[in-house]
């Protein structure tokens, strides 16, 4: 049951005498012990009992989670609620394009989110790999350090003009106002949660959830496709400001 042939077939490589290797059973055992575990404590949050996780679920799980984490030692408890909200809003960006409010927790075991999370236990981890991990102290200080910059006159919302000094200030004004169209926003200001959406949309522009983000954008007529009027209003505008930017 627990270690079929199929299983001991994918695990076998090029050895002559058909044959695996014991760091490769090893690390197996491992890996699915790790998924019955990791299991057993996200359904220990499912409070509907259904298979899934609410956003606010998922939240109290990585919030119980932060102390267990060595590479998260450093973080202000002050800045607890940002860190959730900015590692929750990876998983509901990306597994619940339909914005359900809810995500299967087998969709989260199946992702590679939770092993991005849970390499922060590893206290040696390099300055490389905490880079690139969008839930590493650094990511998330960084990501939250931009917000603050960004919002000029201290309201804890971004404007579309705050908005538009954005990465290095090229984000056209029609393809902000799309943004600010199509984006929950609260009296025309876009919140820190919004904004995580708007982050990872750019940040991974192949994925097929950050494409869906943009298509979204660039469908002004809310017909599912894009015509030739669609691309060249977007079009027009960015050839323009490039050329005045050759002109300089």
């Amino acid at each position: 049951q627990f270690f079929t042939a199929k299983i001991f077939a994918k695990l076998l490589h090029n050895d002559p005498y058909g044959r695996i290797s014991i760091m490769q059973f090893f690390n197996y055992v491992m890996r699915k012990v790790w998924l019955h575990q990791t299991r057993i404590g996200l359904s220990l949050y499912d409070v509907a009992g259904q298979g899934y996780l609410r956003e606010s679920d998922l939240e109290n799980y990585i919030l119980e989670l932060i102390p267990t984490l060595p590479q998260l030692d450093g973080l202000e408890k002050s800045f607890y609620s940002f860190y959730v909200c900015t590692a929750v809003r990876k998983f509901f960006f990306f597994l619940d394009p339909l914005r359900t409010g809810k995500i299967k927790i087998q969709d989260i075991l199946a992702c590679s989110f939770l092993d991005d999370l849970l390499e922060l236990r590893d206290e040696e981890l390099s300055k490389e790999s905490q880079e690139t991990n969008w839930f590493s102290a650094p990511s998330a200080l960084r990501v939250y350090g931009q917000y603050l910059n960004l919002d000029k006159d201290h309201n804890g919302m971004l404007s579309k003009e705050e908005l538009s000094r954005y990465g290095t200030g090229t984000l056209t004004n029609i393809f902000l106002d799309r943004v600010f169209q199509e984006c929950l926003t609260y009296d025309g200001e876009m919140d820190y949660k919004t904004y995580l959406d708007f982050v990872l949309a750019l940040e991974n522009r192949k994925e097929p959830a950050a494409l869906q983000y943009i298509f979204k954008l660039l469908d002004i007529e809310n017909k599912g496709y894009l015509n030739v009027f669609s691309l060249n209003y977007f079009f027009r505008v960015s050839l323009f400001i490039q050329i005045c930017r050759e002109s300089l």
